[in-house]
């Protein structure tokens, strides 16, 4: 209490107007900055992460079961009945397969990943908020199948508005084909444009969507899938799911959460989320050395008052503690500024969009930011910690002499 008094006072007294109080109120400001500068950053890192889960939740389900050898497994091998009844937290399930095919449309010609997808695969995935144009209705009646496209691959086949003609997509017959005649092992299937689609780059310039019916039969594998994927309820625990269907399917499947499935992609942001904290502590750090400066002057302008205290009895300890509040004082105005003005920036953005990107690769128009209490409590810690260690180090090297 005596030494918070002590601290309260050397620092706003109407009295106190020395240079260490001009050099106080400057420390302030710079350990604002870079703490206002991590929480900001690491919201847009959330953000970023945010809408990498939004694009891959178009194409890819909570969990994924895929075959333990090879590259598809019959789809009577793994009826859905038998999954949904190992946890009341599936909502959906679908059934896909995707091979590499090559797209002709006119005179250009591309290659992409043709995935077909059964009925219920609009009800796995959010594919219908990506539309460019168009529907996911891929299969009409007994002889109609539909071909939904990305973006970029429609460039890629020289679309430039509408898609006027049907396309054709040929793909191997792994019944037939060999490398002696090699024409003759091809199938061909015509089929026309039900909808374009826009999600991300290089999902847009590589996929495309067909009817499960279609696609067996373009590859000949009529009844095999190469998929189940597997929608959850809101709320639900992928871990818990994915270990519960793992024990149901057996050791022929692998079970993966979307994060699993696309483990290089979420690694990749954690990981650069991780570098920029280490850097923006770092600079944190080198910012909070002006205290050290602030705790020397005033150390150095207040002996007469250390002499005074050590007269009338007080300890060592006492005297430490006054000075170490001090320097705690300062860094606590510092970092309640920073950790406001950085909330107040970061809710700014997400609710106007002030800060643009050029670029559409991600098909957003602004730096997306997610505020999560969690960094914010991570970044007070790691502040208040630097602060405390340095405050400490200083007044005990500077009080060694004087008492």
């Amino acid at each position: 209490m005596i030494t918070s008094l002590f601290a309260r006072r050397y620092l706003f007294s109407r009295n106190s107007r020395s240079v260490v109080n001009i050099i106080s109120a400057v420390s302030i400001v710079a350990v604002a900055v870079p703490v206002a500068a991590m929480i900001i950053l690491l919201s847009v890192f959330n953000g970023f992460e945010s809408v990498i889960d939004r694009m891959r939740s178009a194409c890819d389900a909570d969990i994924t079961v895929l075959p333990s050898r090879g590259a598809t497994f019959a789809a009577d091998s793994l009826p859905k009945e038998r999954i949904r009844a190992v946890s009341d937290n599936i909502a959906a399930l679908s059934y896909t397969l995707e091979q590499g095919a090559m797209l002709r449309y006119g005179d250009q010609r591309a290659v992409a990943m043709v995935r077909g997808v059964d009925d219920d695969f609009t009800s796995v995935v959010s594919l219908d908020g990506h539309l460019v144009s168009g529907d996911m209705v891929l299969q009409q009646g007994d002889d109609w199948d539909g071909l939904s496209i990305g973006l970029g691959l429609g460039r890629r086949l020289g679309i430039r508005s509408f898609i006027t003609e049907p396309m054709t997509v040929y793909a191997i017959n792994r019944r037939s084909f060999s490398t002696l005649l090699p024409v003759d092992g091809v199938s061909a299937r015509t089929m026309p444009a039900a909808s374009v689609f826009a999600i991300d780059a290089s999902t847009d310039e590589t996929m495309a969507f067909t009817s499960l019916r279609a696609a067996q039969s373009l590859f000949n594998l009529e009844g095999r899938v190469s998929a189940m994927n597997i929608r959850l309820r809101e709320g639900s625990d992928p871990d818990a799911v994915r270990r519960a269907v793992e024990a149901a399917a057996g050791d022929d499947y692998r079970v993966l959460t979307r994060s699993e499935l696309n483990a290089t992609t979420y690694r990749l942001v954690r990981q650069e989320k991780q570098g920029v904290f280490l850097i923006a502590v770092l600079v944190l750090i080198v910012a909070s050395l002006s205290i050290v400066g602030v705790l020397s002057m005033l150390v150095i302008e207040k002996r007469r008052d250390i002499a005074t205290l050590r007269t009338l009895g007080a300890r060592k300890s006492l005297v430490r503690r006054i000075f170490v509040t001090e320097g705690m004082l300062i860094c606590s105005a510092g970092g309640f500024a920073g950790i406001v003005t950085g909330i107040a920036a970061v809710v700014v953005q997400s609710r106007f969009k002030i800060i643009t990107i050029p670029a559409r690769a991600l098909l957003i128009d602004a730096y997306p930011v997610e505020l999560r209490m969690t960094d914010v409590l991570l970044t007070a810690a790691v502040f208040l910690l630097t602060a405390w260690v340095l405050s400490r180090i200083t007044v005990h090297s500077m009080l060694k002499r004087q008492l």
